[in-house]
């Protein structure tokens, strides 16, 4: 089957007569901006989320993860929820809700009532996105999906590096409750624009007796959940070894065994699993996972290393991912306006990855006398690499898609890019604790009291101690504590060095995916069927 430009993109655009689709687009990305902006914002002031509840920081964790779960949920029953209430209504109750729950998250009176909260802004964030990318492959023709997709993009890519920036300096400056409540402005006004804006285009009969696949949706939430719980608590809870990683790993077992015969034998499946098997979609859902596993884990660990190992205050540490989101910014449009109009997506995606795999190896070599723009220039090539693999994935995911399905491929490719996040936070998590424990027990290995060099540096470090006048006998403690203390610094950064190491790999694993995605038209007619 051919769909004509007219056809894909009138007959299924939600637009007003006379509205600009660009207008559209604006006001789209800005609803998306603020919801992912909230799956980072809170990262770096889980410290004075802990303090102001009177929690541990491993309780205040939660507010991030019960965030990650509700979201997830969501993501699969977006699709149907749309075709139900309608695109425009569904993303305006998506909106309010969220909005809601971000006023009520900032006059949260305790953690319990903070995490439910949190899952009603979850709830309400996670169906905005797929909706709103389904509103721009719609609403645009083939030929200009690059440069709306571009706008989109600044807002999912952005959006996760400015959240620690703009946290960082709300809790140092103002208080954590601001990292909520500024979304309720925000939101009332993203609101209004898209009453007046959109339109719901008319739904056919067959598409209002669509049924609800239950089951299947009960499947997918618990199978991502459980999966979501997993990936977040392992870490802390050692893994295997505790009763509830393994529920939870049985559970996520149980509901994958059991989603995929049901959902390929449903006639209108939560997830379709058909579209996932195919070449071009399989592959663009596996390049979403390795980039949402680079996106959140550099943006998350980043901030970490500075604060940890350089001292850098929660500000400055959000300020080192600040110079990368610009560069994302303006590569967006570019990549979008001229890159992705005449170059096929598979060598866009390609260079994309090189260049990403090339900043984590710049990474490698990282150590302590390294300064601020070091890790900014890291950022920014990173903010190079990513709009070349995000836009063109998002415009070839959709080729080859029927319209009527474009709902169900947008909320595949977001549980993507989340879990893809979810996957990548685990794993550097795993990798930088074991990989300091063993770094660590290797140099202490050959800190021993009967090494000469251990001699003379404990030698030269206490005269230093003792030149600030400290006594010989505290100046000997003082020396071993630095000697101990420099053992842990340099365990640290080799470890660091190997999760980069790590996420080197996995952006270099984006080349031979891209090389499998077949050539789409560049502008002109939509391709049919898939």
């Amino acid at each position: 089957m051919k769909a004509s430009t007219t056809e894909a993109g009138d007959a299924h655009a939600p637009t007003i007569a006379g509205a600009n689709p660009w207008l559209i687009a604006l006001v789209v990305a800005l609803a998306s901006f603020m919801e992912v902006l909230d799956t980072t914002i809170a990262n770096v002031a889980l410290p004075y989320i802990a303090g102001g509840m009177g929690v541990s920081e491993d309780e205040a964790s939660w507010v991030v993860t019960t965030y990650l779960v509700s979201n997830a949920i969501i993501l699969t029953a977006s699709s149907f929820l749309a075709r139900m209430f309608g695109r425009k209504k569904f993303f305006l109750i998506c909106l309010g809700v969220f909005t809601l729950s971000s006023v009520l998250c900032g006059f949260a009176t305790n953690l319990q009532e903070l995490l439910l909260f949190r899952i009603l802004q979850g709830l309400g964030g996670g169906g905005m996105i797929p909706v709103a990318q389904s509103i721009l492959a719609d609403a645009f023709p083939p030929s200009k999906r690059g440069q709306a997709f571009a706008m989109f993009g600044v807002a999912v890519v952005v959006a996760p590096v400015v959240g620690p920036t703009l946290g960082g300096w709300l809790s140092d400056n103002l208080s954590w409750q601001w990292c909520f409540l500024i979304n309720g402005p925000v939101g009332v006004l993203a609101m209004a624009l898209i009453s007046l804006i959109l339109r719901e285009p008319v739904k056919s009969e067959m598409r209002r007796r669509e049924t609800f696949d239950a089951v299947g949706f009960i499947l997918v939430a618990t199978f991502l959940s459980a999966l979501e719980m997993m990936l977040d608590r392992g870490l802390e809870d050692d893994w295997f070894s505790s009763p509830t990683i393994v529920m939870f790993g049985t559970i996520c077992a149980l509901a994958f065994a059991l989603m995929i015969p049901w959902e390929l034998t449903r006639r209108n499946p939560m997830i379709d699993f058909r579209m996932l098997a195919s070449r071009q979609f399989g592959a663009c859902f596996l390049v979403m996972l390795a980039t949402g596993a680079i996106l959140l884990a550099t943006t998350q660990f980043l901030p970490e290393l500075v604060q940890q190992n350089f001292g850098y205050t929660a500000t400055w540490a959000g300020l080192v991912l600040s110079p990368g989101g610009l560069v994302t910014m303006a590569m967006m449009f570019f990549v979008g306006r001229v890159a992705a109009p005449r170059v096929q997506p598979k060598y866009l995606i390609m260079v994309g990855a090189a260049l990403i795999a090339l900043s984590m190896y710049g990474m490698t070599n990282v150590y302590g006398d390294l300064g601020f723009w070091f890790m900014a220039r890291s950022r920014m090539l990173i903010g190079v690499g990513l709009p070349l693999i995000f836009v063109p994935i998002m415009a070839a995911s959709y080729d080859g898609i029927p319209p009527d399905k474009t709902d169900k491929a947008s909320a595949l490719i977001n549980a993507a890019r989340n879990t893809g996040g979810s996957i990548g936070v685990s794993i550097v998590s795993n990798v930088l604790t074991h990989r300091r424990q063993f770094h660590q027990s290797r140099l202490i290995e050959q800190v021993t009291p009967s090494s000469q060099q251990y001699q003379d540096t404990l030698h030269q470090v206490t005269e230093f101690f003792i030149t600030r006048g400290s006594s010989l006998g505290q100046a000997q403690s003082q020396a071993m504590q630095w000697i101990g203390q420099q053992v842990q610094t340099q365990a640290s950064f080799l470890s660091y060095v190997d999760a980069f190491w790590v996420l080197m790999w996995i952006s270099l694993a984006a080349i031979p995916l891209a090389l499998t995605l077949r050539r789409i038209k560049l502008g002109g007619a939509v391709r049919g069927g898939h």
